[in-house]
Parts: structure tokens; C-alpha cells; sequence
């Protein structure tokens, strides 16, 4: 087998049509990223516009967040079969088509429909840019190109709050999806200009439907069943155990009969074969289900206790995307230089410095040592990503990487809406106990009568932190069993 890159690269820098390519994938997934966040602070703001109930108008969040899921195991397969220039362009068009009837929509219904197609084609970008970036890349600079692949996918969750909260503040809610559009089709002519032709298409792959049958299915109905402990509703309720457990037994399902299939499954499972591949995969989970309940409850403290609005309570995520940004411009190399275990080991004990701060919340604790604490975890994450995701392809054959590129995604998918339903529902087990008369949500909170009530839920939120805090340290373990900084395998 030949290795993941054409020829050998040795310690090359970026050569100018690594450049190109690189920056047609940031600038298309950047904003399908952003829209994944983007519309929750308009939730109100659309429920009144269009005279519709809280619980319909969240469909529009729901719908995309369902259909990325279920849209992101396709992948492999049709990078394969058609290739990934075709499919990038193919998706940002889908993606640009959808943001455009989005902002023209006129019912709360076309609304969620049209947000189905942005995420039809916004769930395959980001998989498919990975993959030809891998692809081109080689494991010699796969630190480095792995870090170009995290900066839209750390900003997107901190500066989609922000960017909603402005225009919705300042414009008309359509412009969230009209923005997208002049940056995505500047992404677009640059795919059309210096993405390369498919060569290495292949025409006689077939689909595995009946894995597409069950695993697009069960995905999205586990991430629904997890995102609903997020809505207030317990885990006992129908709405989690009942959609999770049917998610899981599908999953289970196409688990059991993929490896039967091989390479001719939706996602070949004898990836988790390869010892760096699973302690990636499995750290990612781990790790990034932390990293979301962080910036789930971060904003929810401020606006529960401190009463600042969703624009302000989102600013308190901007540190995290700087520090971000500091640490992902050197840690892709050093990645290259030294290996993803050291890199992440260091991120990992930077982003639980940050941690430890918010674990110790009071009602009146300093914004300005709020700020430091996420500037902290950003440093850490930026550290941590690049090398996560290098460490999944660095031993595997480049046949392999439209396969591991989808695996992986769909981990980092599910481990987002597991880490927010884990830490959503420690958060209510917490206030029940912190605060007398109150159920456990934040709505039965607001009936209550208390003096110390602000301090009550602050303590309360300060030990949900502390199982964020406790889910980030069990990354450690799979961390600790990716591969060093040895030579890497040809195969």
C-alpha cells in the first residue's frame, strides 16, 4: 500500500498548492461552522418574527444539527466515488443555495426545510476538506495542516454566538444567512481555480445502503436523544432514553455487520484496528465532550446568575478562540517535530489550568479572571487539537483517509452532544441539590425566592465545571496511548 501522501515529503514546508488548497477549505468550512452556532441567540428573535412556539422555532437549530449528522458518514464513499474537488464544490454549492432560501424564507416551516439543505451540504465540507488536505499533506506535515483544519472548527462554536448577537442586535435575522453567502462564493471561485481535477476517482464503488440505512438514522437519532437532557428534559425521560437507545442499537447494528463488509462498508470499522487511529478517536470523544460542555454552560452561568444578555454571555468565549488562535499557529509544527502525545499531553494540562478557575465560581467572581481562565483553555485547545487529529491518520495508508476522515468526524460529532447532555444533566442533578424548590431546570429556578440564590446556583455551576473538569482529565488515558514521536510506518 502507498503511504497517505503521493511521495515522500520529508520535512517540506507548505508548498504553494498546499497554500491554495488549504485556504479554499477554511474559507468554506469557516462559515458552515459558524452556522451551527450562529442561529441560537435568534431563537427568540425568529419564534416572534414568525408567531410560532419556542419548541417549533428550536427545530431550526435541531433540524441542521440532525442533518449534519446524518449527511457526514456519506462522506468517504463519495470522495471516493466522485472525488473530493467534485464533492467540495458540489457541497458549497448546496450549502450557499440553502443559506440564500433560508434568508428569503416566509414560514417557520420552509425556514427548517431550507436549513436541511444548508446542512446537507455544510455536514460533508469539512469532512472533505480534511481528507484532501490529508491527503496532500503526508504525515511529515500533518501537525501542520491538521492545525489549518481546527481554526475554523475551534472559531466557528466561539464566534457564531457573537456574530448572531450583533446582527441580530443591529440587523435583520436574514442577514445570518445572507452573510454567508459573498464568503462562500469566494470560496467557491477559489475551488473552481486551484483545487486540482479528480484523478483517483472510482466510478465502480458502490454504496452500502443498508449501512447508510442504519447508520445515518442512528446517529442522528442518538445526537437528537442527547441534545434533549440540554432542553431540560431528564434521563429518564422518553425523549432521551427512548431516541438515544434506538441510535445506539442501530449503531450497534451497523457495528456488528461492518467489518463483514470491509472496505466496501460506509465507514470501515478495522480503522480501530490501528492503535493510534482508536487512542485518537476515543481521546477526541473524550476530550472534545469536555470542550462543549464548557462553552454550553460558560455563557449559561452569566446569563442565569450575572442576568447579561446572550451577546454579552457569548463575548466570555471570545478569550478562548485568541488563545486559540495563539497556540495553533506553533502547534502544528511542533506537532511534526516531536508528536501528537507531548502536545497533547501539554494542552491537556493548560486547558485543566483554565478548568480548575471555573470550578471555584461564585456570584460575584471577576470577569476579568473569567476571561484569563477561558484565554487558558483556548492556549491548551489550540495545543491539543492539531496534534488529536494528526495522530489519526499518521499510520494509516492513503486509501485509508476518506474512511478515517468520516470516522472521525462522526466521533467528534457524537462526543459534542454526549459531553453537553453529560454536563447538562450533572448541572441539573446539582441545582436541585443546591437550591430547595427547584426541579433541577433553570426555568423552575426562576420561581424561586432566595436571598442567596445567585450564590446557590453559582456553587451549582461550579460543580458541573468540576465534571467538565473530570471528563477532561479521563483524555489523559487514551492520550497517553497514542504513538510517539517514532518514524512514521509506510504502508
Amino acid at each position: 500500500m502507498t503511504s497517505v501522501t503521493d511521495r515522500p515529503q520529508g520535512d517540506a514546508v507548505f508548498d504553494p498548492e498546499l497554500r491554495r488548497l488549504a485556504a479554499v477549505v477554511v474559507l468554506g468550512a469557516m462559515m458552515t461552522i459558524l452556522d451551527s452556532t450562529i442561529v441560537n441567540v435568534a431563537i427568540n428573535t425568529l419564534g416572534r418574527d414568525f408567531h410560532t412556539s419556542l419548541s417549533t422555532i428550536q427545530w431550526v437549530v435541531t433540524g441542521y444539527t440532525l442533518a449534519l449528522a446524518m449527511t457526514i458518514p456519506l462522506t468517504g464513499w463519495a470522495v471516493q466515488r466522485f472525488g473530493g474537488r467534485t464533492m467540495w464544490i458540489t457541497s458549497i454549492v448546496l450549502f450557499i443555495a440553502g443559506s440564500v432560501l433560508c434568508g428569503a424564507a416566509w414560514s417557520v416551516t420552509s425556514l427548517i426545510v431550507f436549513r436541511v439543505v444548508q446542512a446537507i451540504g455544510g455536514g460533508m465540507l469539512m469532512p472533505v476538506g480534511q481528507t484532501m488536505l490529508a491527503r496532500k499533506a503526508g504525515p511529515e506535515r500533518m501537525g501542520r495542516v491538521m492545525s489549518v483544519v481546527a481554526v475554523p472548527a475551534m472559531l466557528g462554536p466561539v464566534l457564531g454566538p457573537i456574530l448572531g448577537g450583533l446582527i441580530v442586535d443591529d440587523l435583520s435575522w436574514r442577514w445570518m444567512f445572507y452573510v454567508n453567502v459573498p464568503v462562500c462564493a469566494v470560496a467557491l471561485l477559489a475551488a473552481f481555480t486551484w483545487l486540482p481535477r479528480d484523478t483517483d476517482r472510482q466510478a465502480g464503488v458502490p454504496l452500502d445502503g443498508l449501512g447508510l440505512v442504519l447508520l445515518s438514522p442512528g446517529l442522528a437519532a442518538l445526537v437528537y436523544g442527547l441534545s434533549q437532557t440540554g432542553n431540560g428534559h431528564g434521563v429518564t425521560d422518553p425523549h432521551v432514553y427512548g431516541w438515544a437507545g434506538a441510535g445506539v442499537a442501530l449503531i450497534a447494528l451497523f457495528a456488528v455487520r461492518a467489518p463483514r463488509r470491509g472496505d466496501r462498508a460506509l465507514v470501515d470499522v478495522r480503522l480501530f484496528r490501528d492503535r493510534g487511529f482508536t487512542a485518537s478517536c476515543v481521546a477526541l470523544f473524550v476530550y472534545v465532550g469536555a470542550l462543549f460542555g464548557v462553552t454550553f454552560m460558560a455563557p449559561l452561568y452569566l446569563q442565569t446568575v450575572r442576568g447579561d444578555s446572550p451577546l454579552h454571555a457569548g463575548l466570555l468565549l471570545a478569550p478562548m478562540g485568541i488563545g486559540a488562535a495563539i497556540s495553533m499557529s506553533v502547534a502544528g509544527r511542533l506537532t511534526d517535530r516531536v508528536g501528537s502525545r507531548v502536545l497533547a499531553v501539554s494542552g491537556l494540562v493548560v486547558v485543566l489550568a483554565g478548568l480548575s478557575m471555573y470550578t471555584r465560581l461564585g456570584a460575584e467572581t471577576s470577569r476579568l479572571l473569567l476571561g484569563a481562565a477561558m484565554l487558558l483553555v483556548g492556549i491548551g485547545h489550540g495545543m491539543m487539537m492539531p496534534s488529536l487529529m494528526a495522530a489519526a491518520y499518521l499510520r494509516l495508508s492513503r486509501s485509508a483517509v476518506p474512511a478515517a476522515t468520516t470516522a472521525s468526524n462522526i466521533v467528534v460529532r457524537v462526543g459534542s452532544s454526549f459531553g453537553v447532555a453529560a454536563l447538562a444533566v450533572a448541572l441539573q442533578i446539582s441545582i436541585r441539590h443546591q437550591v430547595p424548590g427547584a426541579s433541577g431546570s433553570l426555568a423552575s429556578v426562576s420561581r424561586v425566592r432566595s436571598p442567596d440564590l445567585p450564590s446557590r446556583l453559582a456553587h451549582a455551576f461550579g460543580t458541573g465545571f468540576w465534571w467538565a473538569f473530570a471528563i477532561a482529565v479521563a483524555a489523559a488515558v487514551p492520550i497517553l496511548l497514542l504513538p510517539g514521536a517514532g518514524p512514521r510506518r509506510s504502508q
